[in-house]
This record gives structure tokens, sequence and C-alpha cells, in this order.
């Protein structure tokens, strides 16, 4: 029997990534496209896709086409509810691309497609209750439970950056106030800094806190504090044998993992009387809802 590979397609707000990927979780073959404006029709966001799975499938034959999108994907995994980088609004997407592809399509979410990896060859790998935190501009996440990815009701489970940790705090982009993410992300790094007088972003005001700037260091302080803080929640609710913190800003590692390991075992309930969660970073980075999405599809072809 010769090697089984899928395709995974990681669409995010700026590029769509697809890959060719084999049951080891390697990533053998690469295309890459620029994500569609949001204005752009839904048809043509699909074309793109189609059009970098056909690169790929010209040189290799795959069982399936595994999607990870940045966005509410329903339950069943058929509909694009919303995607806030993407014209996609109660999009059917799993059938329209199955028309155009004629091959078994997976559709999930990117979160969960990067817990998957992890899961599969990553941090978490052989762990069946695990937590995904993604913090980049603002924060996402995802849940496996018992060795399953739990989507819930909705499909909207792991939205844990909405979870409201301040009342009447800062106002978030969602309408509410006191939002997970606007204290701990990319957004509260640089609104640290700026309230500071240290006028950085990304990787430069990483740079500064390597090097030792007290500035820089303090924000990536006070962002680990308010990660440890949510986490604690997430925790009570979860009891997770490991949470794996991914992203962009997640892949500093401790110099933000340090104090949240700190502060989640001071303000976790039972704290003292459990065994504590490891706190990791992501192993796969960019790669993971590529991979996660390729290796659900594969699933799924070996069921059909």
């Amino acid at each position: 029997m010769g090697v089984s590979l899928t395709i995974g397609v990681d669409i995010g707000g700026t590029k769509v990534a697809a890959g060719v990927v084999d049951e080891g979780g390697r990533i053998i073959a690469r295309a890459m496209r620029q994500t569609p404006d949001r204005s752009t029709a839904p048809s043509v966001v699909e074309a793109v896709i189609v059009e970098a799975v056909e690169e790929l499938r010209r040189e290799h034959n795959v069982s399936a086409v595994g999607i990870g999108a940045a966005g509410f994907v329903d339950a069943n995994g058929e509909l694009v509810r919303f995607a806030p980088h993407l014209s996609w609004r109660e999009e059917p997407l799993r059938a329209r691309l199955m028309d155009r592809l004629n091959v078994p399509v997976f559709v999930d979410n990117d979160a969960n497609t990067a817990l998957w990896a992890e899961h599969r060859f990553g941090a978490a790998q052989g762990e069946e209750n695990v937590v995904l935190v993604t913090l980049g501009t603002g924060i996402g996440g995802a849940l496996l439970i018992n060795g399953r990815l739990f989507r819930g009701a909705n499909g909207m489970a792991g939205e844990f950056g909405h979870m409201q940790l301040v009342p009447e705090g800062r106002p978030c982009e969602c309408g509410r106030r006191g939002c997970w993410e606007q204290y701990s992300s990319g957004k509260a790094l640089a609104r640290y800094a700026r309230s500071a007088g240290l006028h950085l972003t990304g990787p430069s005001l990483t740079e500064a806190a390597y090097e030792g700037h007290p500035v820089a260091c303090g924000a990536y302080v006070d962002v680990g504090k308010w990660l440890g803080i949510g986490l604690a929640g997430v925790v009570a609710a979860f009891d997770p044998a490991v949470v794996v913190v991914g992203g962009g800003v997640g892949a500093v590692g401790d110099l933000l993992l340090e104090p949240a390991r700190r502060v989640l075992g001071e303000y976790v309930v039972g704290a003292g009387h459990r065994r504590l969660p490891d706190v990791l970073p992501a192993q796969m980075g960019a790669d993971a809802g590529l991979v996660g999405a390729a290796e659900l599809a594969r699933g799924l072809a070996t069921t059909n």
C-alpha cells in the first residue's frame, strides 16, 4: 500500500496556505495564494482555494482535502457561518468545494485544526484532554476532551478571547467590555509599551524584551499575568492535562509563559490540592492549521 496523502488548506486574513501532508504530519509540497479581499464574492474565494489545491494535485495523488478557516464553522462542518476576513456568511463551503474538487472535503475552524496537529504531532502528542489558546492580535482557542475535538452545539466552542475578565473593563471590538483578549494579546502588549513611552510592536518589542529592556519585559510580564488569570478560569472549567499556547504572541515562549504559570498556580480553584496542567508552547508553528486540517481530512477519507 502506498503512502496516504491529503491536502490541508489554512485560510487566514492575508494568505491561503495549502500543502500536501503525509501520514507523519510532514508537508511534502506547498502552494500559496493571497487571501481575497473581504468584499470579494464567495465564489472568488473558493476559486482561489481550488486553484491552490489543483496546483498540488497535478503532482500528487491525494485522498481528501481539509480546510481550516478563520471563522465560525457549524458543528457539522458544512457551513462557514461567519468569517471576519472574508465574505462568507452562512456559506455552504464543504458542498461547494466537493462539487469543484470531486474528492472528500473536511471543513473546520482553524483553531480546531491547529489543536489537532498539536495533539497528533506536537506539544500535546498523546494527551486526551487539552486546551489550546492562541495569542495573536486577539485570542482564539480550541478544546480536546477525551481525545475528541469539542465543537459545542453551534460549532463555536473555544472562543475564549471574549470571556469577560474585567466587568466594565476595556472596550472590545466585539462591542462588549473587559474581554480577555483586551488584556492578553498583541494589542495588549503594544498598549502597555505605548503607555510607558516605548513605541514598539511585534518582533521589535520581543527583541527588546530579550535584550532586557525594562518596559518590554514589563509588557510581557503583564500580559503573561493576564494570560494566567484567564487560564485559571479555563482550567477550572475543563481540567485539562495540558494547555498549549500558540499564535504569534504565544511563540515567544517562557518570556510570556513563566508569569502565566505562576499566576495560574495562584488563581486556579483548588490550588495546592490538584495537579496543575502543563502550560507549553505550541510546536507546530504556522503550519499547525494546515497539518491539522490535512490529518482530519485523512480520517474522513478512511471512513468513507
